[in-house]
Formats: C-alpha cells, structure tokens, sequence
C-alpha cells in the first residue's frame, strides 16, 4: 500500500513539474537602478495626494518635474532606463513606470506624459497610465511601460525595482 501512494506522489510531481512555465514577465527594457522618496506631506508635492487622481510627476536628468515645480535629484536618486513617472491612476494608487517607450527602446527620447497617457515622441504609441497598467493603445508596442513598485508610508512614497 505504502509503494502504491509513492508511486501517486511520484506521478503528481511529474505532472506538476511538466505543468509548469516560466510565468516571470521580463521586459524588453534594460534593468536600470531605481531608487526614489517623494514626501507628500510637505514641499511641493502637498497636493500630491491620492484624492488628486490621474495627477503624476514626472523624473528625469534635470530631476522632479510636478506642475510648475521644479526639484533638483539628490545624490542617491536613480531614475531608472528613461526616467519615471509616478502616477495616481483611477482607483487613487500610487504606480510607478519607466519612461521608456518599450517599442523604440530609446532612453534619450523618453514618453511624454499629459493626462491619462505617456506617448512616445518618436513612434506616437500610447500609453494608458488612466488604472495603473500602462498598456500601449495604438498596437506598436506589444508590452505595457515597466512597471516599478511604490511604498506609500504615511505619505512619504518610496519608488523602487
């Protein structure tokens, strides 16, 4: 009886183990550092606040860009392949995306965000950014933006890989 339940066992972990794929999504764009702290409860970015949805602020070379505000990149911020755009999508979370179109893979030309959508200013694919996916609308680009993770701590959001 004993070798009978040995050889079930046996047979599920066959199957299990056949069953199986690679279900890891990895994106066509480079892994590069990401590491970000935005402080909602004080400065500039006061009235970036879960309430305000489909507002962002935008990252790159020259540092934070949120409305008319302007904020220099501190020594230890990393931007990530194009640069990040940290959203408040339809639902009021926080989502955090490379700026990298992921159809031209061109890091000196990153997405322009405006509104609901990151558009590419070489290719013109579009990115919904309105429920925190980011899929592409115009069919160019066969994966959505890559994605990056957001802590929100009492309101200070801390964007990381």
């Amino acid at each position: 009886m004993r070798r009978y339940w040995q050889q079930i066992v046996a047979l599920l972990a066959i199957i299990t183990l056949c069953g199986c794929e690679n279900t890891t999504f990895r994106s066509s764009v480079p892994t590069y550092p990401v590491r970000l702290s935005v402080d909602t409860r004080t400065g500039q970015f006061v009235h970036f606040v879960p309430e305000n949805v489909y507002d962002f602020i935008t990252v790159d070379k020259q540092g934070y860009h949120y409305h008319d505000y302007h904020l220099a990149l501190a020594a230890t911020d990393m931007i990530g392949y194009a640069g990040i755009v940290i959203y408040i999508d339809g639902s009021g979370n926080y989502t955090a995306f490379d700026r990298c179109c992921t159809h031209c893979l061109d890091p000196n030309h990153p997405t322009v965000v405006d509104g609901f959508y990151a558009t590419c200013p070489v290719c013109g694919e579009a990115y919904d950014l309105s429920w925190g996916i980011a899929n592409p609308t115009k069919g160019l680009s066969k994966e959505s933006l890559r994605r990056y993770r957001v802590i929100n701590s009492g309101g200070k959001l801390t964007v990381s890989q």
